[in-house]
C-alpha cells in the first residue's frame, strides 16, 4: 500500500506542474484576448468605411449612368427640334428641353455632392487603415515576447506531460482509475494529506482507527466526505 501510495503522490506532483504550467498559458489569454480586441475594433471602423465607400461609388455610377441618359435623350431632342415645322409642337419640344435641362442640372450637383461625399469617405478608409496598420506595428513586438513564453510553456508542458504518462505506467490500474474519478469531482487535487485527524480538504474529522490504518499504510483511504484519497508524510 505505501509503494502505491507513493506512487500515486509522484502522479499528483506531475499533475501539479502540469497544472502550473497550463495556468501560466491561461495567464496570457486576457492579454491576448485585448489585443485581439483591440485590433478588431479598428478593422471593423476598416470595414465600415470600404463599406460606406463601396456604396457611395455605387451610388456616383448610378448617378453618371442617369446623367448619361439624360444627356443623350437631351441631344435627341435638340436634334429632333431642328426637323420640328409646327410653332405648336416646337414650343411644346423646347417646355420638354428645358425641364429636362432643369432635371439634369440637379443630377450633376447630386453626382458632385456624391462624388465629394465619396472622397471624404476614401480619406476616412485610408486613416482607418493606417491606424490598423500602426496598432499591430505597436503590438508586434509583445505579440512576439507572448508567442515566445508560449511556445517555451508548452515545450515544458509536453515535457511534463511525458514524464506523467511515464508515472502513470507503474501505477495499479484500478487506483489509476479511482485516481482519475476524484479528479473529476470538485477537489483540485485527489490527495490532501491529514490533518489533526481530518481530512486536508473538507476537514471531516476521520474516525481513529481509519486514521492508524492510514498512518500505517494498510490501506489507501478515501473521505467519507469529499471523496479525496487521504495520506500522512512519513
Amino acid at each position: 500500500m505505501q509503494s502505491d501510495l507513493k506512487s500515486l503522490l509522484g502522479l499528483q506532483e506531475d499533475d501539479r506542474a502540469i497544472m502550473a504550467i497550463d495556468e501560466e498559458l491561461g495567464a496570457l489569454k486576457p492579454e491576448l484576448a485585448k489585443l485581439d480586441e483591440l485590433v478588431a475594433q479598428l478593422e471593423e471602423a476598416l470595414a465600415r468605411a470600404h463599406a460606406e465607400l463601396s456604396a457611395a461609388d455605387g451610388r456616383g455610377e448610378e448617378l453618371e449612368g442617369k446623367i448619361e441618359t439624360y444627356r443623350v435623350m437631351q441631344e435627341r431632342r435638340r436634334q429632333k427640334l431642328e426637323w420640328v415645322r409646327g410653332a405648336k409642337e416646337a414650343s411644346a419640344l423646347m417646355a420638354e428641353i428645358d425641364l429636362a435641362r432643369g432635371v439634369l442640372a440637379q443630377e450633376e450637383t447630386e453626382w458632385i455632392r456624391s462624388a465629394e461625399e465619396a472622397q471624404a469617405i476614401k480619406t476616412r478608409a485610408a486613416e482607418a487603415e493606417e491606424r490598423v496598420a500602426t496598432e499591430k506595428a505597436e503590438q508586434a513586438p509583445r505579440r512576439a515576447e507572448i508567442a515566445s513564453v508560449q511556445d517555451e510553456c508548452r515545450a515544458r508542458l509536453k515535457e511534463a506531460q511525458a514524464k506523467r504518462a511515464e508515472t502513470a505506467k507503474g501505477i495499479n490500474p484500478n487506483l489509476l482509475k479511482k485516481y482519475g474519478r476524484i479528479l473529476t469531482g470538485r477537489a483540485p487535487y485527489a490527495m490532501y494529506e491529514l490533518h489533526d485527524g481530518a481530512c486536508g480538504h473538507c476537514f471531516t474529522a476521520v474516525p481513529m482507527h481509519l486514521r492508524q490504518q492510514i498512518q500505517r499504510g494498510d490501506t489507501i483511504a478515501t473521505c467519507e466526505a469529499c471523496g479525496v484519497i487521504m495520506y500522512v508524510s512519513e
